[in-house]
């Protein structure tokens, strides 16, 4: 779990500073004390939650204002630039306010509420948090609508007659609660419900843990065309079967946090060097080996994998990286990185070990990985330790391509589709194999064309001789 980063007290009191007319250690009678009573209000930053985050989505805030908190609770839900993760604490308290609505986005160490260990204190927090809010650009739902957001900030708890009214007026405060019931949506989810007016507190969620997703809410928006009207004013009376309502056509779409990313990443491997080899690689031996244990679970995708793990054991220099451009390092794991689509975007869940670890526990591995990455729930070190990536479209007839170098790492390869190809025989004659093409990129700092060339003769003879793949 991610845990949010807190700074030393913030003072609650002008009392807390030191007269200047009094040397250091020395102070008025009472006044030590009073200091250590009254310095309980803690600044709650965004974390960094991996070692690419810049800046984080706030997704949902598990706590309301005036909520009580313990050590150790989840307080936030944040979008980093791959996944979505629950956030906690480190102290006990009270979430005296938030400086940054769902749906915000706050870089990295800047504050994102205020936590107060007394409820006295609560009030304080909230003065300060307005006063930081009116400055800061972190928080623009508090700029909409600064007279609503004054009267919450003047209570403790926030008044239950008045959230209503500021989420249906601006969306300024806590827009994924609703009747005292918390929804938690994706990011994606809760725009699309603002483009097609969908109500979240009517949908059941189909995502991990009860969590709405964009299937949900395109669902409900289709149920509702015929029931609601006002819904159905917006598009046109004869568009109401149409599949993609939220896509406009002529729109300019802001990147997502994972497509800033990724567009970050792209740009930065346009500084490697890089270079490609092609293979072509019989995979009968292979498709009979898949057919005969996919009943077990085992996926293409392990096998590929464990593969491609055996192969850069005995080719180490493929598996290796540099970063600096001075040197490189001969990775002392081998951790194979998948790439996966998601919806708006791009990651690489990581098989770590893949060389080590059977055939089974891998398939294993890999089911939970992809579902974790569908929900967005990876861990940091579970997308960002790959030593060596698979870009796989052959399951889409893709035949070949050329992948691009994620940065950090030494090599990606491409695989296409299985086909069946007329090829010769060593008696001369015609016969039919399937065959996939192979294409790997690599860093030419570090890896040379006959590097690739070997590991690929390697590789090619452990897929068309499979029997290592399920020791």
């Amino acid at each position: 779990m991610a845990h949010l980063l807190n700074t030393s007290f913030v003072p609650a009191s002008q009392n807390l500073r030191r007269s200047p007319n009094l040397p250091p250690g020395i102070s008025i009678s009472g006044r030590r004390n009073r200091n250590l009573v009254q310095a309980k209000i803690r600044e709650i930053f965004m974390p960094a939650l991996s070692s690419t985050m810049t800046e984080g989505k706030i997704v949902s805030w598990i706590k309301s204002e005036g909520d009580v908190l313990a050590k150790g609770e989840s307080v936030v839900v944040v979008e980093s630039d791959k996944a979505d993760m629950d956030v906690e604490t480190f102290y006990d308290g009270y979430l005296a306010a938030i400086m940054v609505e769902e749906g915000g986005v706050a870089t990295v160490g800047s504050a994102i509420a205020l936590l107060a260990e007394t409820e006295a204190e609560i009030a304080e927090a909230k003065a300060k948090a307005s006063s930081s809010n009116s400055s800061s650009s972190a928080a623009p739902a508090a700029q909409s609508a600064p007279e609503k957001v004054a009267e919450n900030v003047g209570s403790a708890p926030a008044p239950p007659v008045k959230a209503p009214v500021v989420a249906a007026a601006a969306s300024s405060a806590h827009p994924a609660s609703e009747g005292g019931k918390r929804i938690v949506a994706s990011p994606y989810a809760k725009k699309l419900a603002k483009e097609l007016k969908v109500d979240l507190g009517r949908i059941v969620g189909s995502g991990p843990l009860g969590r709405i997703v964009a299937k949900d809410v395109e669902a409900a928006a289709a149920a509702a065309v015929e029931a609601t009207t006002t819904a159905a004013a917006a598009p046109a009376p004869g568009s109401g079967a149409t599949a993609s309502p939220a896509i406009e056509l002529g729109s300019v779409v802001p990147f997502s946090t994972m497509q800033g990313a990724v567009s970050k990443n792209m740009i930065e491997s346009l500084s490697v060097p890089t270079f490609r080899v092609g293979y072509t690689i019989t995979t009968d031996a292979l498709d009979a080996l898949y057919k005969k244990i996919k009943t077990k679970g085992v996926t293409m995708t392990a096998l590929l994998a464990k593969a491609t793990a055996l192969a850069l054991a005995k080719h180490p220099v493929v598996n290796s990286s540099c970063r600096d451009g001075n040197s490189f390092t001969y990775n002392s794991s081998i951790n194979i990185a998948v790439a996966v689509a998601l919806d708006g975007g791009l990651i690489t869940p990581v098989l770590q070990d893949a060389d080590k670890v059977d055939i089974y526990t891998l398939s294993r591995k890999w089911r939970e990985l992809v579902d974790k990455a569908k929900a967005k729930q990876l861990q940091p070190q579970e997308y960002t330790t790959g030593t060596f990536t698979l870009s796989n479209l052959g399951m889409f007839g893709v035949d070949r391509f050329d992948a691009i170098l994620p940065p950090g790492t030494g090599a990606i390869m491409a695989v296409g589709s299985s086909q069946p190809t007329a090829v010769a025989t060593k008696d001369g004659r015609i016969g039919m194999k399937n065959q996939m093409q192979v294409n790997v990129t690599a860093d030419h700092r570090v890896i040379y064309g006959s590097d690739l060339a070997l590991f690929l003769q390697t590789l090619a003879s452990i897929i068309e001789d499979p029997k290592d793949l399920t020791f």
